[in-house]
């Protein structure tokens, strides 16, 4: 079998001689991941193995250390937009798979995307990350620039989607340079598993069966000229150890061969899908416990890169992760086609957390974070290389938290009610003494009045 640049045989040797680290190792390894330089593989395999309750407290510890101080309090929104969920593959653990006869299949039309889309941006939404199935054959390309198309050009009162993500199937180089120019900001790809036969197992028919064509998509991605791409592991199908150690050495091939890794990693655990009895009885099923761990561990081992929960974890989950390393969440999401206009039939799984997106801001303004709907970066061309060279040394700081502050200021004007305004209003006249710079806080002081009094899309 070939696994490209996946070491299986390096990993499963790891795996099978080490034991968790003592006290004296965790403490020497957390001191290096609080400089904030990221960790080699080794180390955070290390880290994996940890099981000693002190020893997870130094590690939640640090890892909120991390967060803090390369994040802040700053946590990014978005929304799933399900297109269609038409599928040729036969993913044993997803309810969109082809055989599947238990859900209603529907591909949206333009006029539905849009109207899809008005419904979001009515919530307040500015980022969505466009999904579809892998149904639609040849047609498949032409279908989602269309969608992109339609969904920039979707103006309702004050609102408008400002960055599009794309999570579609593995495509050949120029297709990606065709989503590059339609202006998609990250593409997500998830290998969900990387040990081979499992993957095998677990994809036996369709175009996702071919595990080194997949794998091998974030290449061809940048190569497109998709400099921001995102990977990702279902957690549940094989041994998370593995998992985990696997896509590090992904991330790592990234960095050699382009000079940057993955701009986000997303965490999903499997949640029950129609029609799948697998979903309901994961081989490898992953804790709360062990969920946390991975989530600290790859917060110290990449500080820089964005790591994404969905609405698959529940509420309690999603606001304790918060504290473990993740800076992105999805808010209110639908998992199927049409489903913010009609509902959760065809959902490709089950939902843990429900609420809205006024709810899930409202919360999240509770526990003193700030909701970002900030797409400044992207629109100025800080992406890729460009953007790690302002995180690593810690510059991007300078407008994460002053961006964030204007995107919210325009969610509370324009949608918010008046309970959830205030609140956030308060949390933002805290927040500002945050900002170290006197220039920049005063120009984000001034920023914010100008939004109060009308203006839209004000950012560093």
């Amino acid at each position: 079998m070939d696994t490209g640049f996946i070491d299986n045989e390096r990993i499963f040797s790891y795996l099978r001689s080490a034991r968790p680290p003592d006290a004296r190792e965790t403490a020497d390894i957390l001191a290096k991941a609080r400089q904030l330089k990221g960790l080699d593989p080794a180390e955070a395999a290390r880290l994996l193995l940890l099981e000693d309750t002190d020893g997870l407290q130094e590690l939640f510890a640090a890892s909120l250390y991390a967060k803090s101080e390369i994040y802040g309090k700053r946590l990014v929104l978005f929304a799933p937009l399900y297109v269609s969920n038409l599928c040729n593959n036969e993913c044993l653990y997803c309810a969109f798979r082809k055989s599947n006869d238990r859900i209603t299949r529907r591909t949206l039309s333009q006029d539905e995307i849009r109207r899809e889309t008005e419904l979001l941006v009515d919530q307040g939404h500015k980022r969505l990350l466009l999904v579809s199935g892998e149904g639609l054959g040849e047609a498949a390309l032409a279908y989602s620039l269309k969608a992109i198309e339609t969904i920039y050009g979707v103006k309702r009162g004050n609102g408008e989607i400002r960055r599009i993500n794309i999570n579609i199937a593995a495509l050949p180089v120029d297709a990606y340079r065709q989503l590059k120019q339609a202006r998609v900001g990250t593409y997500q790809l998830f290998q969900e598993t990387y040990h081979y036969d499992t993957f095998r197992r677990m994809h036996p028919q369709g175009p996702k069966a071919d595990y080194l064509y997949h794998l091998t998509a974030m290449d061809r991605a940048m190569q497109g000229g998709i400099d921001d791409v995102g990977v990702g592991i279902l957690f549940g199908l094989y041994d998370y150890r593995f998992e985990v150690l696997a896509m590090l050495q992904h991330i790592r091939h990234l960095e050699e061969t382009f000079g940057v890794g993955c701009h986000t990693i997303s965490l999903p655990r499997i949640e029950p899908a129609t029609g799948s009895d697998l979903s309901l009885h994961p081989p490898y099923a992953v804790a709360d416990g062990d969920f946390r761990k991975i989530i600290a561990v790859l917060r110290l081992t990449v500080p820089y890169t964005g790591m994404i929960l969905s609405t698959r974890e529940n509420a309690a989950m999603r606001r304790e992760a918060f504290s473990l390393g993740i800076s992105q969440i999805s808010a209110g999401s639908r998992t199927n086609p049409g489903g913010y206009s009609s509902g959760d039939s065809g959902e490709q799984f089950s939902l843990g957390d429900h609420r809205n997106l006024e709810e899930v801001i409202r919360d999240i303004v509770g526990h003193g974070y700030i909701p970002s709907f900030c797409t400044g970066c992207y629109r100025l061309g800080r992406s890729g290389a460009d953007f790690m060279d302002l995180a690593k040394p810690g510059l991007i700081k300078r407008y994460c938290l002053p961006n964030a502050m204007t995107s919210f200021k325009e969610y509370l004007v324009h949608y918010a009610a008046k309970e959830t305004r205030a609140a956030g209003e308060e949390l933002i006249s805290a927040m500002l003494a945050d900002i170290p710079d006197e220039k920049t806080r005063e120009t984000t002081v001034a920023n914010l009045g100008k939004i109060e009094a009308g203006s839209q899309d004000l950012y560093l």
